[in-house]
Order: structure tokens, then sequence, then C-alpha cells
């Protein structure tokens, strides 16, 4: 049997299944849902370091530590936010009116996992799919199969031992574009959640079947002067977030725009701190070795180190160099540099000034990031309220991107998947959550006399 063939079985067989354990699983007190997501949350914990490494072996993307840091977030940001939302029952009610709401489940999930983020998103979207009352099974991408099988495994055993049916959580153990896209159309599919590449989400969305999938985050970052008292911080931020995990998050800084005023200390600031700009000729080499083509990055060259990256681009860097930063001018696929990259590669522009500044971050947004997310440095609240006007479905103020984006240094929603809205052809621009994985049921009484429409319309 070839490998098309093995992976349409797989996903039959598991989409079969899974609507099995979500029958069984429906009508669970919604406490014992609770003690499930627990559960399978606390069975990560300890093993989040294992399973990053299992992620950079397998994919080359990334870093151990910072892996690690990403799973347990899931395993705990995640999952402390979900204790406190309630997704089944009686979700609200008005007396007054009349009126309940009631949450229900969609089914089964057909979850297909970004190669970037292979152990991380999988812990989200489980936790997740169960708190909503949902069966789910996963989609790796080809080569993560073996870090998303084990993740699967750990919180599908946690599950089974808390009383959860067999077969609710899965995963695919044969991956290719066939069977992934058999799941996602398969008849006992409700709904899909993709979280990849432009061509994955493409295909979710012509499945057929409701989607929940994502853009690419091309992030602009404005420093207004206004920071001037904070430079240093500033770019210890930028510099942090953008580098986590080698660059692999798209909701990492992308492009930094400094005003005039405090842009040569920014720069000395961030040389400080690891950052190295190149020379223009090393920043186009390095083009070549992120990028095959106009939206094309080198899937071989993704999450790589600056060391890595600068040694196939044949430049040397000072020692603990943290990022690669291009200085640039101009915005568009003739400078690929200002495109996002999924690496810690900057690029870096100088603003004449505030209107120049938020001007750049609308380009830089609307060249391959429309609706994802935009960052702001400053402290004039009549700025940022000038800035929230780029087309993103997130403007973060004053935080790290990474960290405020998935909602850990800011009280948006803890999420791994980042809608970015119709701008990007997504159906929300929430972080999305368990709550965007029920039905939601009204119970309407009548609350006037329903003949009063003859009265009030009448001739």
């Amino acid at each position: 049997m070839d490998d098309d063939l093995k992976s349409i079985a797989s996903a039959r067989r598991c989409a079969e299944s899974a609507f099995e354990a979500y029958r069984q699983f429906q009508g669970t007190d919604p406490v014992r849902v609770n003690e499930i997501v627990d559960a399978m949350a606390r069975a990560i914990e300890p093993e989040a370091r294992r399973l990053g490494e299992l992620a950079v072996e397998e994919t080359g993307y990334g870093n151990v530590e910072d892996k690690r840091v990403k799973n347990l977030f899931n395993a705990l940001s995640v999952a402390d936010y979900l204790r406190t939302v309630t997704t089944l029952g009686v979700l609200w009610r008005d007396d007054a009116a009349k009126v309940a709401a009631i949450g229900e489940p969609m089914g089964v999930v057909a979850a297909l996992i970004p190669v970037t983020n292979p152990t991380s998103t999988i812990i989200y979207k489980v936790l997740s799919a169960v708190k909503a009352g949902n069966a789910i099974v996963c989609a790796p991408h080809p080569r993560g199969v073996k870090c998303g099988l084990e993740t699967v495994r750990i919180m599908a055993e946690a599950a089974e031992q808390m009383g959860a049916p067999k077969g609710l959580i899965q995963c695919l153990d044969h991956v290719t574009i066939q069977g992934t896209a058999e799941l996602m159309k398969h008849r006992r599919t409700s709904v899909v959640m993709a979280t990849g590449g432009p061509g994955m989400v493409r295909a979710a969305y012509s499945s057929g079947k409701p989607t929940l999938a994502v853009g690419a985050g091309n992030v602009p970052c404005y420093i207004h002067e206004s920071k001037a008292g904070e430079i240093g911080e500033v770019a210890e931020q930028i510099i942090t977030s953008k580098c986590f995990d080698y660059g692999t998050a798209c909701v990492s800084e992308q492009a930094v725009i400094a005003d005039k005023k405090i842009a040569r200390e920014l720069r000395h600031e961030m040389k400080l701190r690891g950052a190295y700009f190149m020379t223009p000729a090393e920043a186009d080499r390095l083009a070549k070795v992120i990028f095959l083509g106009r939206q094309a990055m080198d899937p071989e060259n993704v999450g790589q180190s600056p060391e890595a990256l600068a040694s196939k681009a044949s430049f040397s860097i000072p020692p603990r160099t943290r990022c690669l930063v291009s200085e640039e001018t101009e915005i568009g696929w003739q400078r690929p540099l200002t495109a996002e990259k999924l690496n810690p590669v900057l690029a870096f522009y100088e603003a004449r000034d505030t209107s120049h500044g938020i001007e750049l971050s609308h380009g830089i947004a609307k060249f391959e990031g429309w609706g994802h997310t935009a960052l702001i440095h400053c402290d004039d609240p009549q700025v940022v309220a000038r800035y929230a006007t780029v087309p993103t479905g997130r403007v973060l103020v004053n935080t790290p991107a990474i960290m405020g984006g998935m909602g850990y240094s800011t009280a948006l929603e803890p999420s791994f998947m980042l809608g970015t809205g119709t701008w990007s052809g997504s159906i929300t621009s929430d972080n999305v959550t368990a709550l965007h994985l029920i039905n939601i049921k009204r119970v309407a009484y009548e609350n006037r006399p329903w003949r009063d429409i003859y009265d009030e319309y009448g001739e």
C-alpha cells in the first residue's frame, strides 16, 4: 500500500472511531470534563522538555528550551484559562428577556498541526477541543509525526484514565496531503482547525467543512519617541520575542520601525543585546537563503540559529549573536527580508516622524501580514489610538509581541491560534479558544404577545 492510501485509510479509521468516542462522551458532566482537561495538562508538565527535544530532533526547527516553554504555556496557562470559562450547558440566561444560551459540542475536530510548533499546538488544540466536549483527530506535518504521536499518546492516556472514551483524542500515524484532505472532508468531521502555511489554509477552506484558519503574520513593531527613556528595555523585548524558538512564531516581530530621534540609540541597545546589523551584501545573500522566491520560504532554513543562517549565507557574525538585522527603506518582494521570516531575522526602518512610522507599519502589515498582529512601544495614548488603525486583528502595546499576542503578558485569551479576520480570509480575528468549538443554542420563551405584530405593523 502506498503512502497516500495508508494516510487516507488512517484518516478514515480515526474519523470513524473519534465519532463513536464523541457519541459516548456526549452528556458528560462539565465537572468531569474539567477534570479530564486538568489531568491532560498535568500529564504534559513533566514531559514538556522531552517533547521539545523530540520536536527539534524530528523537525530541525527551533530550540529545545523555548519549545519547553511553549509546551508549558499551553499545558498551564491555557488550562488555567479553560478552567474559568463555561463551554457546556447553560452559558448565560436573561430572566427578564426570557432567553438562555446553551453550549453544545460541535463533534469531531480535525486539527491541522504546523511543523513549526508540532507539540505545543497539539496541547492547545486537544485541551480546547475536549473542554468543548468534542473529539479531536490531529493531522501533523509529515516531518512532525513522531513528536505529534507522542504528545497525543500522553494526553489520550491521561484522559482515558479519567474516564474519557478511547478514541476521543487521536493523531494520524501516516500523513500525506491526500490523507489530511480526507480527514478534513470526511463525513464524521464537524469542524477544521487549520494552523500552517498558506497552502494548508487554502486546502482547509476548500474542504467544504466549517473552518477556523489563520493567515501569515508580518508584524510591524513601531517604537515612538516617547519611549526615549526606556530604549534598553524596548530593545530587550524586541530581541527576546523575535528570537524565541529561533523565530518560528508568526506573531513575533518582523520589522522594527523607529522614530528618527531614538533610532540611533535603539540600534546601539539592540547591538548590546546580540543584534548583528548586516551589510547590504550580507542581507541580500541571506534573503536567498531564507526564500526560494516570492511567497516561498525555504522549508529547510526555517527556525534556524543566527550562526546557521550566517554560515549558509557565507558571512561571519560575532559570538553570542541572537538576531540578524537588515536595514531597509522599501517594502515588497524586491526586498524579501521585509516579508514574514520564520527565523531570528528583523527588518529595520527609520521613520521621519510619527505619521511616517504609522505609514510604514501599515505597509508592513499589508505586505504578507494582513489581519494578524501589530505592535507599538509608546507612552502617548493619542498616538496609540492612531496606530490602532493598522489592519490587524490585535494591536499590542508596550510588550513583547509573542508574549502579548498569545495572551501571556496581556489579557488576551491564551491561545496558539490567532485569527486574522476577513483581511486575510479568516472567519475570525479572535484568539481562538474552546468557545469557538461549541454550538450555542438559544432557548427563548415568548416575552410579548405574538398578535401585537398586527397592531404594530397593521394598516
